[in-house]
């Protein structure tokens, strides 16, 4: 790995490539340049033994599902563009990456569709002539389409065989009312059904979000810049514009707390779910920043609260926090699964003892800033190769944009005191802003 990040270079030839220098978290040298048809593109030359991964990051997901009985087109369109194009049909499509040897796949998430292909450098021009064909010319017949949403339910049906599953996606219909991050990745179960019968609005969906200007092709490895940057003109320049932007509906303040209980028909142990609401990522946000650190500091591994119900005491199999980063505001969840069906309130109050804690107490300094080191470190031993520094940085790509998102989030965490934790305890452990469920075996 190298051990500090040199100076972001242009290259001459292309008049949109930015020259601003990165000297932050990421160990290397970056190149961003956006095609006039607004294509950004972000190469990260690094060792990589001859071998690049070539991602396609689609910022829609589905938070952008935001028409009544159309959620789950995003996580559709994942599988969807495995179907090929005239020109490459998808045995044709799959043959070839065999013959190279890549590797290829995709996922969707509420704020994103990524498409990644791992492959050696000699083939990047093959790989990109692929992708683009794909992007600008996915072609699929009304008998693929049906074919495709029998498939997406199937999966959808299985998931349904996961406890926690059942639980996330009340806990998220329940939590919000108005906003798209109410229903999950796959999408509502009536929705998903009726499916087949949306062939010409899927034609509709795939036209609005699926162009330039809401993608970013992001290249790391044994790459030149400049090279990976004439790839993209010859083969995304003639990709037209036309995204349409999704109306997405503000969520209404919550004021009091919200309760479910669900019966689970198998057998599973209790699960359960608190939910606090909080605020979209920004790395301009102190207080929303400090959070990432209280739900690590509150509920992570090393935590009081871990040491005592999973280690010590063992009511529960496990316990976590995540608070989620998201393009606008959203949960920060804690959830464990517990051992004895008589101990979920015995639970419930050692977690509302931890947020009461944070909320009047100042955390240890010395635990505090071994966190911020841990983090940092952790976040660098992720970029030993091309496909890991991509699976980090996807994400934080498609929410801010770019690169520049990560780099400011690090440098705020370094900032980051003691009362900012308490403050951001205050902020969002609010009893009225939170959602509690519990999963229970109905059998």
């Amino acid at each position: 790995m190298a051990a500090a990040a040199a100076l972001l270079y242009a290259v001459p030839s292309h008049p949109q490539t930015d020259e601003t220098p990165v000297n932050g978290i990421i160990p290397y040298r970056t190149v961003v340049t956006t095609l006039d048809n607004g294509l950004e593109i972000i190469v990260m030359p690094m060792p990589g033994d001859g071998l690049a991964t070539f991602w396609s990051i689609v910022r829609t997901g589905s938070r952008d599902e935001y028409e009544p009985g159309r959620s789950g087109f995003a996580h559709f369109f994942e599988h969807m563009m495995f179907r090929g194009t005239e020109r490459y049909p998808a045995d044709v499509y799959q043959r070839i990456l065999t013959e190279l040897g890549a590797d290829a796949n995709a996922y969707t998430t509420d704020d994103l569709t990524a498409y990644h292909v791992s492959m050696t450098r000699a083939d990047l021009e093959r790989v990109m002539e692929l992708e683009s064909d794909r992007f600008k010319n996915l072609a699929y017949s009304e008998a693929g389409f049906k074919t495709e949403a029998g498939a997406v339910y199937g999966e959808y049906r299985k998931g349904k065989t996961d406890p926690l599953f059942v639980l996330y996606e009340t806990m998220r219909s329940t939590a919000f009312e108005r906003h798209t991050y109410g229903h999950t990745t796959m999408g509502f179960e009536r929705d998903i059904i009726a499916m087949p019968t949306m062939y010409a609005y899927s034609r509709t969906f795939f036209a609005r979000y699926y162009r330039p200007e809401n993608t970013i092709l992001f290249v790391a490895g044994d790459v030149d810049p400049a090279a990976v940057n004439a790839l993209a003109e010859k083969y995304y320049g003639d990709w037209e514009r036309g995204y349409v932007s999704p109306d997405v509906l503000a969520e209404p303040p919550q004021r009091n707390e919200r309760r479910f209980d669900l019966g689970y028909d198998g057998k599973t142990l209790p699960l359960l779910w608190v939910a606090y609401k909080i605020d979209a990522f920004d790395p301009s946000n102190r207080v929303r920043v400090a959070a990432d650190l209280l739900a690590e500091l509150a509920f992570g591994s090393t935590s009081d609260a871990y040491q005592r119900l999973v280690l010590e005491e063992q009511v529960v199999e496990f316990l976590a926090a995540d608070p989620n980063l998201n393009r606008e505001p959203t949960l920060l969840d804690i959830y464990t699964r517990i051992k004895d069906p008589e101990q979920v309130d015995y639970v419930l109050a050692a977690i509302d003892a931890t947020v009461a804690e944070y909320r009047d107490a100042l955390v240890d300094a010395d635990r505090l800033a071994a966190l911020k080191s841990r983090l940092r470190y952790g976040f660098l031993m992720g970029l030993e190769t091309p496909d890991q520094v991509a699976q980090q940085l996807a994400r934080h790509i498609a929410i801010s944009g770019g690169l520049e998102g990560i780099e400011r989030l690090y440098a705020a965490y370094a900032g980051v005191t003691a009362e900012d934790v308490r403050e951001a305890a205050r902020a969002y452990f609010v009893p009225g802003e939170r959602t509690i469920g519990v999963l229970r075996s109905a059998q």
